[in-house]
């Protein structure tokens, strides 16, 4: 097996994780409308640097030292920023709910990627939780027949592109301190946003006639400083979310941590409720037990492998 195994933490650094993404996406989905798809994205890569350099001020992390595993780290970064171009697209070309169960074949690549690039094993009863937990985010969201289109493979790409960039997560955190893995993450966040922007105001790029490119196409806003303090606390989220993220793929297998990432969608309900006035109906709080069902599951019989013998 790969590197360490602590399945505890791995959940605990997880939860955070998700809580603080979850966080930050309804920060995005509260600003949404009124600033373009790249501005919104450079404000969260540019907000989180500071946070970043003060963090790594404290733990005495030289962030202008490239680690020996450089390469993997800027491979990581350039798949993850174009994963979350991806999907922030996807939700422009069809329903949100559409793609976020696209998005949720994650782990099924995860599952897949972390057997052969890591040489990890991955029992069946994990596949088995995968399954239900994905079975819970379709009763959820009960995609249409919309959900075939070109958003579809925006949002497919965008499950393949982070599934590969958290697979690459297990491998490097390894022997590279997560705070510096992130915080490339969130340079490149800021400076690939920020390119596009440059490009769309150079050549004059009109995508409107495009509903799924016309929200990347926007004018450029200076948002006000209500809106500024609003995008620095999603850039506060952005940061610790990274951090966490990969601290969870460090510490146990990622075929184990990646279904947890289904717990989301409990987040997502809570904040639809508390932010939007947003209550789930009775498929989306089904769908969510579910989901919950299929963690406890694989806990459960992760604890009974421990007992057993060696843990998978």
């Amino acid at each position: 097996m790969n590197g360490p195994n602590n399945k505890m933490r791995a959940s605990a650094y997880l939860l955070m994780a998700i809580a603080f993404a979850t966080s930050q996406d309804a920060i995005v989905k509260g600003l949404q409308g009124g600033y373009s798809t790249w501005e919104v994205v450079a404000f969260r890569g540019a907000t989180a640097l500071p946070p970043f350099l003060l963090w790594g001020y404290f733990a005495r992390l030289n962030f202008f030292w490239l680690p020996s595993a450089w390469r993997l780290i800027l491979l990581r970064s350039i798949i993850l920023f174009s994963a979350y171009m991806a999907f922030a697209l996807a939700t422009a070309t069809m329903p949100l709910a559409n793609a976020v169960a696209i998005y949720f074949t994650m782990p099924f690549f995860v599952g897949a990627l972390s057997s052969w690039a890591l040489h990890e094993n991955v029992p069946p009863y994990r596949w088995m939780a995968i399954a239900i937990g994905f079975s819970g985010v379709l009763v959820s969201v009960r995609p249409g027949s919309e959900t075939f289109s070109a958003g579809a493979v925006l949002a497919l790409y965008a499950a393949l592109g982070y599934a590969i960039g958290q697979v690459l997560s297990r491998k490097i955190s390894q022997a590279t301190d997560p705070l510096i893995i992130a915080n490339m993450q969130s340079v490149f966040y800021f400076g690939g946003s920020a390119l596009i922007g440059l490009c769309v105001y150079l050549f004059r790029i009109d995508a409107s006639a495009a509903p799924g490119f016309a929200a990347l196409t926007k004018p450029f806003i200076w948002p006000p400083l209500k809106d500024f303090a609003v995008m620095a606390l999603m850039g506060l989220f952005s940061c610790l979310s990274s951090v966490f993220f990969v601290r969870a793929y460090q510490a146990a297998p990622a075929s184990f941590v990646a279904p947890l990432e289904y717990s989301a969608m409990i987040f997502a309900v809570f904040y639809g409720i508390t932010w939007f006035n947003d209550y789930p109906d009775y498929y989306t709080l089904l769908g969510a037990g579910i989901v919950i069902a299929a963690g406890l599951f694989m806990v459960a019989m992760d604890r009974k492998g421990r007992a057993a013998g060696p843990a998978l």
